[in-house]
């Protein structure tokens, strides 16, 4: 069976706040853990009052201090925002705490806005060869100590924390191929480069220390139900919400809606169905013929599900249902 992954933006439901949505971080990430899920990762958005997880480390560490055995990890962590020592240290001390439980996935941009960028950063400037010389200098700082090293990341040096690229463009996809690196595609919200991208890193793929061959981990959006009724309706909070976000006004996850459907114009209408083709939502029948036809075409090695569900409740529930299903690898 292909594994299987959460992806989490820790999302706080109107009515709610950021420590209660941590709460539900938790309780998910334990439930998922019984399930069987293979990693769990967390998500760096800045500027977002609908997103607890912007400090994404202390979150892990959240996470992992309260689960025993599966993988938890950064989906990811948006390296320009940082000093790549920073987080070397911050991973590093992970690694120390939850030995063999630490994922570093990493990605170019940056999580927010270009105000909150520069609230982040300090500056803006930069070029295109920053992100892989920061990789590499990250990359460095997980690698054994030399006699010569001024500067060491302590904890992290020697650690070989995995280091994984994110994209949904065929940058992340080159630059994973490489340096020999896994690659998370974000086709749960931008699927438009996916088939190209996951062709592009295949082919041009450089064996490393870390991985002898190409593995693809693909994101995609799931609301599972005991009915497909139901999971239309689930599924209407993240439909608002990104409609919210593509007007310029993030918010709180909202409660579902009966029909939305119905209440939408045509370009709304357009503005979903380019991001939402990777989205799979009803029953366990319905899910499933989904994701088997997802992994057929794509040759996914593993699933990574986000679930933008208003009810904790009916979330862990649509995280139930997609652990049953059982999908088959694509040889």
């Amino acid at each position: 069976m292909i594994p299987l992954s959460v992806l989490d933006l820790a999302p706080v439901p109107a009515g709610q706040h950021p420590g209660q949505a941590l709460r539900n971080t938790v309780a998910l990430a334990q439930r998922a853990e019984a399930l069987g899920y293979r990693r769990y990762w967390l998500a760096e958005h800045h500027n977002m009052v609908g997103i607890a997880s912007a400090a994404t480390a202390v979150v892990i560490g959240l996470v992992a201090g309260n689960t025993h055995s599966m993988r938890i990890g950064s989906g990811g962590i948006m390296l320009p925002n940082h000093a790549p020592l920073v987080i070397a240290e911050q991973f590093g001390t992970l690694e120390a705490l939850y030995p063999r439980r630490i994922d570093l996935g990493l990605g170019r941009a940056p999580g927010t806005d270009q105000l909150t960028a520069y609230a982040l950063r300090r500056t803006l400037e930069g070029n295109v060869d920053d992100f892989p010389r920061d990789v590499q200098e990250l990359q460095a700082y997980f690698a054994e100590t030399t006699d010569d090293q001024h500067v060491k990341a302590v904890p992290g040096a020697g650690l070989n924390v995995p280091i994984w690229i994110l994209g949904s463009s065929l940058y992340g996809a080159q630059l994973a191929a490489a340096l020999g690196l896994p690659y998370a595609f974000a086709s749960h919200f931008a699927p438009a480069a996916l088939m190209q991208a996951i062709e592009l890193y295949r082919d041009r793929f450089q064996p490393s220390e870390q991985l002898d061959q190409p593995y693809v981990m693909l994101g995609c959006n799931v609301c599972a139900a005991d009915t497909n009724e139901e999971g239309r309706r689930l599924r209407s909070s993240h439909q608002l919400s990104t409609l919210n976000l593509r007007r310029g006004r993030p918010g709180l996850l909202p409660p579902p809606v009966d029909d939305l459907e119905r209440q939408l114009s045509g370009a709304e209408r357009a503005v979903l169905e380019e991001v939402g083709s990777c989205t799979f939502v009803g029953d366990a029948q319905t899910v499933r013929d989904g994701l088997e036809s997802f992994v057929a075409q794509t040759g996914a090695n593993e699933l990574i599900i986000a679930s933008q569900i208003y009810d904790p409740a009916a979330r862990i529930r649509s995280y139930e249902i997609t652990a049953n299903i059982g999908i088959e690898q694509s040889l």
